[in-house]
């Protein structure tokens, strides 16, 4: 038997439920998966509330990045064996001990990353690499505003950027976020408790404004975000951890400098295997390097999985957080 959390109906934490599920055999093009590590993102309270539907409906296993090891193939299945770590960002039913999968969303792990590592960065981390490899090449003297510069996706987004030659500003919601922050390589950061954070963006780059805003916040940063983008500039706009924005307005995209705005998804960035594989190898290029550390600053049993979204949804959690099965 293997634990699994389920959602028989959307709506809060307390609708995550702990169940015990039995498992058969894989079968063509599945493997059996042993997980290691979960992680924890916010697009899984998305799925959770019913913001986002289950694509097969209720009831659904939410999670959608973790980290194990194979213990079985199924007919067809060819790169992998029993006994490969591999990790995966991209496929929902994430919160449980084993899972019967498809074999097309994992990518082996190299030595030198932790299973730990591995969940808490793949989803993260690869949102990271198309935001500044694709949705914007960033280059050396771009000048970009990072949301939420504290969190997950936030962290990675201001340390492999300042690697690039980008002069980072980031936005927090507390002295220790921005200390944070600060540590990861933004040059500049904004603590927007205390400050109305498009004056400081016209002070710091004396009138300038940015090439990119990246904003996984949504509603509470729209529209002031567009007031921090120089004419021509790319508003990229890659999750709602606020709520999703309401009434986006085209015509305010002329009126403030003939903007270009995005809703990018990772989904569609790693909608092929060599998509899939190119992300993924930069993003171990960059951890195993040590230009981009992953810091797992909680850890959660599964049990445990409504109090790590409440965490989350209350911006309790910094970095990355697992699930431990």
């Amino acid at each position: 038997m293997a634990a699994a959390i389920r959602v028989h109906e959307t709506g809060g934490p307390e609708v995550l439920t702990l169940e015990e599920v039995t498992l058969g055999a894989p079968g063509p093009g599945q493997v059996k998966l042993r997980h290691t590590a979960i992680g924890l993102n916010f697009i899984d309270t998305y799925f959770r509330s019913g913001l986002y539907p289950a694509p097969n409906g209720l009831p659904f296993t939410p999670g959608n990045e973790a980290a194990g090891v194979i213990v079985q193939i199924g007919e067809g299945v060819s790169g992998f064996k029993p006994g490969d770590r591999v990790a995966y960002g991209s496929a929902l039913g994430a919160y449980c001990s084993e899972r019967i999968m498809s074999a097309a969303p994992l990518v082996k792990l190299p030595d030198s990353i932790a299973d730990e590592t591995a969940a808490a960065m793949m989803l993260k981390g690869m949102t990271a690499r198309y935001l500044l490899r694709q949705t914007h090449k960033v280059k050396a003297g771009d000048t970009l505003l990072v949301h939420a510069a504290a969190g997950g996706v936030g962290q990675i987004l201001c340390q492999w950027a300042t690697h690039l030659g980008a002069t980072v500003i980031g936005t927090v919601g507390s002295a220790a976020k921005a200390e944070i922050a600060k540590e990861c390589g933004a040059a500049y950061v904004i603590n927007y408790s205390e400050e109305n954070f498009v004056e400081r963006v016209r002070e710091i780059t004396e009138g300038a404004l940015c090439d990119v805003v990246y904003d996984g916040v949504g509603q509470a940063t729209y529209p002031a975000s567009l007031d921090c983008i120089k004419p021509r500039g790319l508003f990229a706009s890659f999750g709602n951890a606020s709520g999703a924005i309401k009434d986006f307005s085209l015509l305010a995209l002329s009126q403030k400098g003939s903007l270009y705005a995005t809703r990018p998804t990772l989904f569609t960035h790693i909608s092929t295997r060599d998509d899939l594989l190119a992300n993924a190898r930069d993003l171990f290029e960059v951890v195993g390097s040590g230009v981009v550390k992953i810091p797992v600053n909680q850890r959660y049993r599964l049990s445990q999985v409504a109090d790590a979204h409440r965490d989350l949804e209350a911006r309790r959690t910094t970095g990355s957080t697992v699930l431990l099965p």
